[in-house]
């Protein structure tokens, strides 16, 4: 890569990027971008280099890694924008591409429609500036093509789906919020797979996020190379959102501290979040899964639970969970997830049916759905019944089972994925409260932990007067629907003789 102008001749120039990051509040973001890019600054551009590097001075030779842990609304994506559309049109790469090959900008993110955001920045910096709009040959909804042979393209973030390219320059868009070590498209593998893509043209990999928990690439990244010790070849940066944006009003900040200071310290002033981790590891989640067994058949004589995530069939996901307990394992048996959009009422009538294959009359669901779910499977003979726990108590209820391997979870990768997903977070009432992290879902392990959790027996330590006749049978004393001192039914065994029952 051959620059043909400088960056801060670029940034200077209003007929290329001088009107793109121009005034006093882009200030802090051209001298991280000079700086980047190996130029000399200047000795106020040092101090604001410094602050927010914590480095005495500029590496003075092109970096191959930027990495900027940045406020909301602190300008990342835009001064992001402004670097790509200098390594598109600015530099040369005829020397490291083959005769006829293209290079490429990537823009990746978690989807496709947050990589979009910094595409619309960039396309609207080549509208804006007549000598860069000239290179433009052709542009879609997701690729730019220009007339010097590089090309501006928008992907999800994917190990699989990001090979084989020959790139001149990456932007990795919020990375601190994609799935990272655990998960099954971890943000460490997507990073594995397109550094090489960088490798002949020595273009930059260039990370922009705000911060969010103590894990991932971006919170590693930092931990090693942030400040004075850190490798002269990866730049990090970390700054609150008005050091790199003074025009952003301080009462939004103020506000946002008020309602929450754990969230507002880490979008507006950019501290990793102390008070998340994750709640189950890679490990013990796969342990719990029992390889190439998608479904269980009903069995006669065990008795069933189910657990139902509603959705009104426009956003989130509908899932079901049947488990099962054998002694003190709890058992999965199915899961089904019906994603958006679809029609309630026919996923409704699919889960009932698959609630009577089991030979279940009941099922149990969460309370946010409203009245709906309960009349809409009563009209398929299933009675719907309110959960008494919520998705964190069920969730916090399922990890001692996980960590002591009393669950067998069924071979799927999404929920194992969800499950992995999942975050541990301290309310400032001093209470877990355990979901999925953002942009995550949680709606089929939802369903499973819910299922897993009923299906769980439990012990009454003093068995009560049942006042009726029981039946014999070759697993105890069979006692169906006699109320429980928590309110539920005695509807599972219990020995002759036994001081102790599990209802």
């Amino acid at each position: 890569m051959k620059p043909r102008v400088s960056i801060r001749h670029a940034l200077e120039n209003t007929e290329l990027l001088g009107s793109v990051l121009a005034g006093q509040s882009w200030e802090a973001w051209r001298a991280v971008l000079i700086a980047a890019m190996g130029e000399a600054l200047t000795d106020g551009e040092r101090a604001i280099f410094t602050q927010v590097t914590g480095r005495p001075s500029e590496p003075l030779e092109r970096v191959e890694e930027l990495w900027a842990a940045c406020g909301r609304r602190g300008g990342k994506t835009r001064a992001a924008a402004a670097l790509a559309a200098y390594l598109a049109c600015c530099c040369d790469y005829s020397d490291k591409l083959a005769v006829g090959e293209r290079g490429l900008i990537l823009l990746i993110a978690q989807n496709t429609k947050q990589a979009t955001v910094a595409f619309n920045y960039l396309a609207g910096v080549f509208k804006a500036v007549p000598a860069l709009a000239e290179l433009v040959e052709n542009e879609t909804a997701d690729t730019l093509s220009l007339s010097n042979g590089i090309d501006v393209e928008v992907r999800a973030a994917s190990f699989k789906g990001l090979r084989g390219v020959t790139s001149v320059a990456i932007i990795a868009d919020e990375i601190a919020f994609w799935s990272v070590e655990g998960a099954a498209n971890p943000d460490s593998e997507i990073l594995n797979a397109v550094r090489p893509s960088l490798a002949t043209t020595a273009g930059p990999l260039i990370c922009i996020s705000s911060p969010h928990a103590r894990r991932g690439e971006l919170w590693n990244t930092y931990r090693r190379a942030f400040g004075p010790g850190g490798d002269p070849k990866i730049l990090v940066l970390q700054a609150a959102s008005r050091t790199m944006n003074p025009s952003l009003p301080q009462s939004v900040v103020d506000r946002a501290i008020e309602r929450d200071p754990a969230a507002a310290s880490a979008e507006y002033l950019a501290v990793f979040r102390v008070d998340l981790e994750p709640f189950v590891s890679r490990e013990v989640a796969e342990a719990a899964v029992d390889p190439g067994v998608f479904e269980r058949a009903p069995i006669d004589g065990v008795i069933y639970r189910g657990f139902v995530d509603p959705s009104g069939g426009s956003m989130d996901s509908m899932t079901v969970g049947i488990a099962h307990a054998e002694g003190r394992v709890l058992i999965l048996d199915a899961v089904r997830e019906f994603k958006p959009p679809f029609s309630p009422e026919a996923v409704t009538a699919e889960i009932a049916a698959l609630m009577k294959r089991y030979r279940l009359s009941e099922v149990v669901g969460d309370r946010y759905a409203g009245e709906w779910p309960r009349e809409a499977f009563s009209r398929h003979g299933v009675t719907y019944r309110l959960s008494d726990k919520t998705c964190s108590e069920i969730y916090g209820a399922l990890l001692p089972e996980l960590n002591s391997r009393s669950v067998a979870l069924l071979d799927n990768q999404r929920l194992v994925t969800q499950l992995c997903s999942l975050e541990r977070r301290t309310s400032r009432g001093g209470r877990d409260q355990i979901s999925h992290g953002p942009g995550q879902h949680d709606d089929l392990i939802n369903g499973a932990a819910g299922a897993l959790m009923l299906a769980k027996p439990r012990t009454v330590q003093q068995l009560p007067d049942l006042g009726m006749p029981v039946q014999v049978g070759t697993g105890g004393l069979s006692v169906p629907s006699i109320g429980s001192p928590s309110g539920g039914n005695y509807d599972e065994f219990y020995t002759p003789g036994a001081t102790n029952c599990i209802w």
